[in-house]
């Protein structure tokens, strides 16, 4: 399923946020959104999984107006994991997870035997399995983290919108994770702080910067020393990786600011 955002303005306490962002993601591909903080990606975000409502503009899954599909029908194509994750502390985490097949349920209905199963294949993706029958406020934040991933899975999405997933992971799981994303080849809309994590497992990246995409194309193509500098405000080398070829980043820590661009 391609999702697509079109002339998307979003204006909170006074102040435009996001100005005329354009951009997609295509079907069953992983599309990156990086910038600096301040940017707009968590505000563009939760515009597209409808936590705040754009002053103009559409979010169009397969050429559907979002805003005119009902929040059961847009649960069963569109699942979030966002940044703020406080919820759901007194359940269990196999109960976390099976909240993602609500949008399935008739109310008050019964968890199917289906509904099981692709819990539990979802808790298996992450590696959470053996803490299904824990309480969720005993985990980690990597832990909750993953389980908040299995309950997107869980929803079986036609496109996930993942804002700062590998926050709270150590380096295995964010590698676990990463590779994850790839294998499920669902049209996926991710933002990323890390660039090299951003061009490992990204198809295609879109840059924002003050409210707009400055950016588009594929990481090879978008990562380069000049736009580092000009919207990242770093100085950095693009290599190749030497195990996978991704564009490989190497910044300069001894000069964090790099020379504003000559005339």
């Amino acid at each position: 399923m391609r999702l697509a955002v079109e002339d998307l303005h979003l204006t909170l306490a006074g102040r435009a946020v996001l100005a005329g962002v354009h951009l997609i993601a295509e079907s069953g591909r992983v599309t990156g959104l990086v910038g600096p903080n301040g940017s707009g990606k968590s505000t563009l975000l939760r515009a597209v999984y409808r936590h705040l409502a754009p002053s103009a503009g559409r979010v169009l899954l397969d050429g559907r107006d979002l805003a005119a599909v009902t929040r059961p029908e847009a649960a069963r194509h569109l699942a979030a994991l966002p940044q703020e994750r406080g919820e759901g502390f007194e359940l269990t985490v196999r109960q976390i997870v099976a909240t993602g097949r609500i949008p399935y349920q008739r109310a008050f209905a019964a968890d199917s035997a289906e509904d099981r199963a692709v819990v539990a294949r979802a808790l298996e993706q992450v590696g959470m399995a053996p803490y299904a029958g824990r309480r969720f406020a005993e985990l980690s934040g990597g832990e909750r983290q993953r389980v908040l991933l299995a309950r997107a899975l869980a929803q079986q999405p036609d496109v996930l919108v993942l804002d700062e997933p590998t926050n709270h992971l150590d380096i295995r799981h964010q590698v676990e994770l990463l590779a994850l994303l790839r294998a499920q080849r669902t049209t996926s809309l991710v933002a990323l702080h890390d660039l090299n994590a951003a061009a490992s497992v990204c198809d295609r990246l879109h840059v924002l910067a003050g409210g707009a995409v400055v950016a588009s194309g594929p990481p090879r193509e978008v990562l380069t020393p000049e736009l580092l500098a000009e919207v990242f405000g770093v100085r950095a080398a693009v290599t190749e990786h030497p195990l996978t070829g991704d564009p490989l980043i190497a910044f300069d820590h001894r000069h964090p600011a790099a020379a504003p661009a000559g005339p």
